[in-house]
């Protein structure tokens, strides 16, 4: 088995794989177009982070023997997952294992912010000595609007009320509100109370262009913003304008409409230059604790669906959480419509395999179910595959 891995990945991940047998293709850049249609010829598991996308077109290419992919990361926007459950190929990601370094950052921000800390700093290293208080505030008893409240944004919102910040959240789905934090039930209502306002939203297409002219407008005077989230989502050049005419204090920026494929490529945005603006290269997540978690947690969710067809926690296909192996191990990934299993089992009895253990669960389109036979006979593993509706067999043993 062979694995390849992109965007300089985790050692964690690395090592993984290889204590579990597999030979590893380590890259520290993204690929794109014939370069990483090319790279993933010979492979059968490929991990990527968030600049190498995986399109419907570079899936469609993928060869038959890659049966998984790893997104080693929160967001898995750069997988056409749609496209990838229809050829049958598992994709996992990290969901959790980097919220604490997300929050840390924007916490941390906030404070540097309100402080204006990242302007006496660049004016002490040019040699200007400037003791003032002048536009610096304590974060205590000042408001946070927090758009999103998945699990980074619950964290932050402890967070934050541990500094003393009174909390306000607004979320699309109905979250519970954790500590004393506020539930609004708009973002227009989040945005007139908010003297903070830090977005942390997911990769959907109803995300884009989320927060503009409009959305700056209703914010209060001389207010800070924050966005750890998706580049997509914010309007750049309105937040420039606000900024420079100052009705946005200062700005704290991760992400970008247009980022550089690789550390070293040039960066331009129309954020650069501006006084009390914070930009950092999408490190939200980048911590050693975090790249270590998602490292080890995202490879073994490959290594064991490799292994085992263990699917749980997986983004795009139906999740068997699988028993141990008792026997000969098939799996079948098929369309998910009536007869499948009846046609699956009838082949089964007709070369007198005992079945050991049988798991199906499905989701939308796509159905998987997980076998254990007594034995394997020749010519079974091709007859499964012949059944009508089947995306793709595999055995494991």
């Amino acid at each position: 088995m062979k694995a390849l891995l992109l965007e300089n990945i985790d050692k964690t991940a690395v090592d993984a794989f290889e204590a579990a047998g597999f030979e590893v293709d380590y890259r520290k850049g993204a690929l794109e177009g014939d370069e990483l249609i090319q790279a993933l010829q010979d492979v059968n598991v490929v991990g990527v982070r968030s600049r190498t996308n995986l399109t419907t077109d570079v899936i469609e290419q993928m060869p038959e023997q890659l049966v998984a992919i790893g997104a080693f990361s929160i967001g898995t926007n750069q997988i056409a997952l749609d496209a990838a459950a229809k050829r049958g190929i598992v994709c996992f990601n990290a969901p959790y294992s980097n919220t604490r370094s997300v929050v840390e950052l924007a916490m941390g921000e906030i404070v540097v912010m309100a402080r204006r800390l990242f302007d006496k700093s660049q004016q002490m290293h040019n040699g200007v000595w400037q003791k003032s208080a002048d536009g610096s505030h304590e974060v205590r008893g000042r408001t946070l609007g927090i758009i999103g409240y998945g699990n980074i944004g619950s964290q932050l919102s402890i967070l934050a009320e541990s500094f003393g910040m009174n909390v306000n959240f607004y979320d699309v789905a109905d979250k519970l509100a954790l500590g004393n934090a506020h539930r609004c039930d708009s973002l227009e209502e989040l945005l007139s109370i908010s003297e903070t306002v830090s977005i942390h939203v997911d990769g959907r297409n109803e995300n884009h262009d989320i927060f503009g002219e409009k959305e700056f407008a209703l914010m209060p005077e001389r207010s800070l913003f924050l966005n750890l989230s998706r580049g997509f989502v914010v309007d750049e050049e309105a937040l420039a304008e606000n900024l420079r005419s100052g009705h946005i204090a200062g700005a704290a920026v991760d992400v970008y409409h247009n980022e550089p494929k690789k550390s070293g490529d040039p960066f331009t945005n129309p954020l650069q230059g501006i006084p009390n603006v914070i930009l950092t290269p999408h490190v939200g997540g980048s911590t050693r604790e975090a790249q270590s978690d998602i490292g080890g947690y995202v490879s073994g969710k490959l290594i064991d669906y490799v292994r085992t067809g263990n699917t749980s926690m997986s983004v795009n296909m139906p999740e068997v959480q699988v028993q141990p192996i008792s026997g000969h191990r098939i799996l079948h990934i098929h369309h998910n419509v009536p007869g499948v299993m009846a046609d699956l089992n009838s082949i089964l009895s007709n070369h007198n395999a005992n079945i050991a253990y049988q798991a199906l669960s499905t989701i939308g389109e796509v159905g998987f179910v997980v076998m254990d036979i007594t034995a394997s006979t020749p010519g079974l593993t091709e007859e499964l595959a012949q059944v009508p509706h089947t995306i793709r067999v595999r055995e494991v043993s």
